[in-house]
């Protein structure tokens, strides 16, 4: 019930308002954004930062992590994702957009050696391990949720720095055709960081 009615909403306000937009994105995509975003419910990016459809590639994961290019095979959803959106739909901006109270963040912050709570998450934040260190050296005087906001922050820069170790990005990067940047909405107070 909930998700028909939503698609019909969206059917109505949306699809039927837009005719153009609908039929040139159904020829073919060409965004100008690929967004590496969180999958938390509370961080939908294309509400966030009102993209159109066909504007904004979007892969989703917890804690909007990007793998080191080493660990590819390991974790290939992201890094398939980040190569298609450079190699074949040719983005201008790579965007990765991390945001307050992360759960996939408090874990990695909370996470103690030797016990292992989950199957893949604790595998997956393992990504963000040297986020934790820098967040925890920059923050030691804080408490957790101050730490973990330093680390949500901390991961973000850390992706890019991972993004741009991508041969592909960063000959997109050297070559002027591809831009990184980092964001942080905070949903608490309502406010976007933009670097």
């Amino acid at each position: 019930q909930r998700i028909q009615h939503g698609f019909e909403k969206f059917k109505q306000e949306t699809f039927l308002r837009q005719p153009k937009l609908f039929r040139e994105v159904a020829v073919k995509q060409t965004p100008k954004f690929m967004v590496i975003a969180c999958s938390d419910s509370r961080v939908c990016p294309t509400t966030v930062l009102g993209f159109r459809p066909g504007e904004a590639f979007v892969v989703r994961n917890i804690a909007n992590m990007v793998p080191p290019p080493e660990q590819a095979m390991i974790y290939p959803g992201t890094s398939a994702a980040i190569e298609y959106a450079v190699m074949v739909l040719k983005v201008e901006s790579i965007m990765v957009i991390g945001h307050s109270r992360c759960g996939g963040i408090l874990a990695l912050m909370t996470q103690k050696e030797n016990v292992k709570r989950s199957v893949f998450v604790e595998d997956w934040i393992q990504i963000g391990l040297a986020a934790r260190t820098a967040a925890l050296k920059a923050a030691a005087d804080q408490d957790l949720e101050q730490q973990c906001t330093m680390c949500e922050k901390e991961s973000i820069n850390l992706s890019l720095s991972n993004l741009l170790a991508f041969p592909f990005v960063h000959d997109a990067v050297m070559n002027g055709n591809l831009t990184l940047h980092g964001g942080y909405y905070n949903f608490v107070e309502g406010s976007f960081e933009y670097w």
